[in-house]
């Protein structure tokens, strides 16, 4: 651990030392902790209850030139595997924005898979799909982005390492995104194929989906998945769905439903595995205190079930699974500097 700070001490001097120079540097810090219960049938799992630190990231933003910025954020709390200190790292990116439509960034990101549960931050989840709870989600490759309709789509073709690459191997995904917004109706698509043993794919097409209304929100998503010789739809899906209120700027309350499926008899999705037939539904609710929109600190309440059988017996969510959360998020600006 001390190794660590200090590598991410010297990482963020450098940085700053550079942005004395040339760039604009924005550092922050978010953190989160929660008070948790969980039980299996009623019995409580003693492991998971009581106060929980769930996430502390760092983050830093800047821009080298006119057409150059780059992004970073470490998770602080997450473990290292293999002595790696990029394990740990959710980005860290550099952007070459060539002209007013394309774009490419290069670096570890996010792996470009569709749908609004994948795609918001982890630390503004409570409880997830069996999907979500797996997928190694940040690796590094290459993006290429193309903006048009007056910046209302985009659409990202990216090539990165596979979230399923085995040691010694050299296993990748190809992926191409749609982000849409479009006042009420918004979207984030995605074709995807991602290789899950040397040679052989697993095809997804995600449909992300979110429709606003008044101080109603409600955010899709269908994830269909898929193996060679396999067939293709609705053997091995996922669904979550999202419906918010937010009566003010205060407050937010929020109920949702996970539905993951897996009929397969192929290997091939280490996400959701095979004989799975998992629901999970709960609501929650959010209160920011601070006054004008104010996002930094927030105090959060949620409440989930989960029912039916789960392939993997090591998996997150589980039959008769009750879980309860109550907690703190804040986020705090280190540093602004401007050349």
């Amino acid at each position: 651990m001390k190794n660590t700070l200090c590598a991410l001490l010297a990482v963020l001097c450098c940085q700053f030392a550079f942005a004395q120079q040339e760039s604009l540097l924005n550092l922050g810090l978010e953190t989160r902790a929660d008070y948790q219960r969980e039980y299996i049938d009623g019995d409580a799992i003693k492991d998971n209850c009581g106060f929980k630190g769930k996430y502390l990231n760092i983050r830093a933003d800047g821009r080298i030139s006119d057409k150059l910025t780059y992004s970073y954020r470490q998770r602080l709390n997450k473990p290292h595997e293999d002595a790696s200190f990029f394990d740990a790292t959710d980005w860290l990116y550099l952007k070459y924005q060539m002209n007013e439509n394309w774009a490419v960034s290069a670096g570890k990101q996010v792996v470009a898979i569709g749908g609004y549960e994948y795609d918001r931050a982890p630390i503004d989840l409570y409880f997830c799909s069996e999907y979500w709870n797996n997928i190694p989600c940040y690796q590094f490759g290459v993006n290429l982005t193309y903006t048009f309709n007056e910046g209302k789509d985009q659409l990202l073709a990216q090539v990165c390492e596979s979230p399923f690459r085995l040691p010694g191997k050299d296993m990748y995904a190809y992926n191409l995104l749609w982000y849409g917004s479009h006042g009420w109706f918004n979207t984030i698509y995605s074709v995807n194929m991602i290789e899950c043993m040397p040679g052989e794919f697993i095809n997804y097409i995600t449909l992300g989906n979110k429709f606003n209304v008044g101080d109603f929100s409600l955010e899709f998503d269908v994830m269909n998945r898929a193996v060679r010789n396999q067939t293709f739809l609705m053997k091995d899906i996922s669904l979550m769905g999202e419906l918010s209120y937010s009566p003010s700027q205060k407050w937010n309350i929020f109920a949702k439903a996970t539905y993951d499926v897996s009929n397969t008899d192929k290997a091939g999705d280490y996400c959701v595995m095979s004989g799975t037939e998992v629901t999970r539904v709960g609501a929650g609710v959010e209160y920011y205190p601070l006054d004008g929109g104010n996002k930094n600190v927030r105090l959060h309440a949620a409440f989930s079930h989960s029912f039916g059988k789960n392939g993997n017996p090591a998996g997150a969510l589980l039959d008769e699974q009750s879980y309860v959360t109550l907690g703190l998020k804040w986020k705090m600006n280190l540093l602004s500097f401007k050349k």
